[in-house]
Parts: structure tokens; sequence; C-alpha cells
């Protein structure tokens, strides 16, 4: 049976994850940010998610950066460092990484501790002479990075996609951010999931297999282990839709009955039907993509798609990077 709720500790010194669940599920529009998914049974989740059929964005990004990177690293060259932004795993990254053996630096950076500890001591032993230099942070606020880091040229990675989780305004910010984290005349590769048939988007987000439904619902499932809140799993479905106006795939847990729910002392109600908001994924055209760019100061230089137009992985340049090397950039179709 568990235990009654007490009124818990001030809120400044609570968990940001309780205080971002409180905050959320107190709006009349209910939502929960999507970078609480990511605890260790929501990791597990998502790696599950990467497996699966419908689930065509890490194959198919995978799949780019294997065919195309001897052109996406080689203006590193010897003595430069590589800097991740959210990195996670750096599982993507180890396609990078082998191409790279005279890399002076690695520089992941994430908020999670436990992700930077476990990626650190497997590139370790895959690595053993590359310097890894970690950081905790978050990288859409801007980074500071370590000193020699600093000095070394350097190349900015951001695959997965992670980028279409902001607004298209939110998006130009964390661009700028890493702009103004990364050294002058540095580039970004940066993966982004493209526009297509709604059809395609709807089902890599609402799995056969269910495995998305969990993952989403593993928010709830953590506010109960850490918070002490007692939502009732059951009573709640996953929902994934298309918003064509927005150009975005939204990510909802639906109430399927009237009910109260009770977190840190306090009780949320729920009508039938009524959701939590917990994801957006926008999918861009190669030209909107482009002008948001533009807007946080940075231009494409080369950029690489598939041939079914899923998805493009970019390389972006400062905005005053040289004309003669715009007029050398290519697309690979």
């Amino acid at each position: 049976m568990r235990p009654a709720v007490e009124r818990t500790e001030p809120r400044e010194r609570q968990s940001d994850f309780a205080l971002c669940v409180v905050e959320g599920l107190s709006r009349p529009d209910k939502s929960l940010p999507c970078r609480f998914f990511y605890d260790a049974r929501g990791s597990e989740l998502f790696e599950e998610i990467t497996r699966l059929p419908e689930y065509y964005l890490t194959r198919v990004e995978i799949a780019l950066l294997e065919a195309h990177v001897e052109e996406i690293v080689q203006d590193l060259g010897e003595g430069g460092a590589l800097v991740e932004f959210g990195s996670g795993s750096s599982r993507k990254t180890e396609i990078l990484l082998k191409q790279l053996p005279r890399l002076s630096a690695y520089a992941p950076i994430d908020v999670s501790k436990t992700a930077l500890e476990e990626a650190k001591q497997r590139l370790n032993g895959l690595y053993p002479t590359l310097k890894l230099r970690p950081m905790l942070g978050d990288f859409t606020q801007g980074v500071l990075l370590p000193e020699d880091v600093a000095q070394m040229r350097q190349l900015g990675f951001f695959p997965g996609s992670t980028i279409g989780n902001f607004t298209p305004p939110e998006t130009v910010g964390v661009l700028r951010a890493m702009h103004k984290t990364l050294a002058p005349g540095s580039a970004l590769i940066i993966g982004v999931d493209l526009k297509k048939d709604a059809r395609v988007l709807v089902e890599a987000y609402n799995d056969s297999a269910g495995v998305t439904a969990a993952f989403n619902l593993n928010l709830l499932a953590r506010a109960n282990r850490e918070l002490g809140a007692d939502f009732d799993l059951a009573a709640f479905r996953h929902e994934a839709i298309y918003d064509p106006l927005e150009g975005r795939i939204e990510m909802h847990l639906v109430s399927v009955k009237e009910q109260t729910v009770g977190l840190l002392g306090e009780r949320f109600h729920f009508r039938a039907g009524e959701c939590i908001h917990t994801e957006n994924s926008y999918k861009f055209s190669v030209e909107q993509f482009s002008l948001l760019a533009r807007a946080a100061r940075w231009r494409v230089g080369r950029y690489w798609s598939d041939t079914r137009g899923l998805f493009t992985v970019f390389e972006l340049r400062e905005e005053g990077w040289g004309i003669d090397n715009l007029l050398q950039s290519r697309c690979k179709l």
C-alpha cells in the first residue's frame, strides 16, 4: 500500500522534475517536458524504439552518417576536438570517431551524469589515447568548453533529430547557443527529420508493439517512483497525432476517465478525454530548416539526404563563411 503523501520540502529545494511536474499539471492545458523521458527505464525503452521497423529515424540517420563520414569530418583533421550536444550514450559518435584516429579530444555535453559516466567508461576502452572531456550542463543555454578544448579546431555534432523537440523560435535560440559554444570557424553537423506522408510519421510514433506507448507512460511511472504520485497507468492511453499546420508530431497521454491524481500533497483533476501534452517533434523541409539556421547566424554548407527524402544530415557553417567555400558546397542525394 502506498504511504500517504506528505507536504514536501519547500519549492526551492525540490528537484527540477518535481517543480516541472507540478507546474505542468497545474496549467489549463496540462503538459510535461519531454526531457524527463530519459530516466534509466525511459532510456531503455527508447533504445527499443530505435530498433522498431516503424521508427525509421535512427536507422536512416546512421546510414547517412556511415555513407558520408569521410566528407563530414574532412575539415577537422589532426589536433581537433569533437563537441557533441546532448550526447546521451554517444553511440552515433563512434561512427565519426572511427574516422578520426588523430582526434585530440571528444567533449560530450549532457544533463545526465549517468549517461556521461557510462559513455566515458565505454569510450575509454575503445579509444584509450583520446582525451575525454565530458561536461554536465544544458547545451541549450550555451556551455563554456574546457580550456584545452576551447583552443582546438572544433566540429559540433547534434544527431538524432532532437532539434525537432523545440518550437521554431526555440530552435533559433538553441542554434545560437551552439554557435556561442563553438569556436569561430567551427562547423556543426545536425540531424533533421523531414516532412513526409503523415501516415509514415504517425506510425513511427505509435508502433504496433506498443513500445512508444510504454515510453510515454513511463513519465507517469517516473512520477510515481520519484515523487510518490498515484497515477493509475491503466487510466491513461498514449496518443500520437500529426498537426499539418504546425508541421509536427504531438504526443499526449489521454485520461480515459474522470479521475483525480495525488502528487506532492496536491490533487490534480482530469476530465475524461483530457490530455497531458508530452512532446512535440517538428518536421522540416530543407528550405525551412535553412531559414531557421540563417536566423541563428549559421549558413547551410553541405547536406546529405536519403533517396526517399526521409531524413537529412546538415553541415552548418558560420554566417560569415567564405563565398568560395559556399560555392564548393554540394548536396548529396
